[in-house]
């Protein structure tokens, strides 16, 4: 079974020390040309159970496309649904 963006970005923030603030979300904007914003580890601020919150507000898990660390992808929705 396929693992969430949320359980995914909580075992980064607690089993894995520290290990959020290196991770990188490509997060559906319509509002942007290419369709999507990157958002760093280190801007997130909380999470919550349907949203994580950065500075500029909350944001809900399920327009999160892909969570890379390391130049290794944990999170592909593309790939979940193909």
């Amino acid at each position: 079974m396929a693992r969430t963006a949320r359980e995914i970005l909580n075992e980064l923030r607690w089993r894995r020390p520290d290990r959020l603030a290196d991770a990188a979300l490509w997060y559906r904007d319509r509002r942007r040309p290419e369709g999507h914003r990157v958002i760093h580890g280190n801007e997130i601020l909380d999470l919550e159970r349907r949203y994580f919150t950065t500075a500029g507000g909350r944001l809900p898990y399920y327009k999160i496309q892909r969570i890379e660390l390391g130049g290794e992808t944990l999170f592909d929705r593309e790939r979940m649904s193909a």
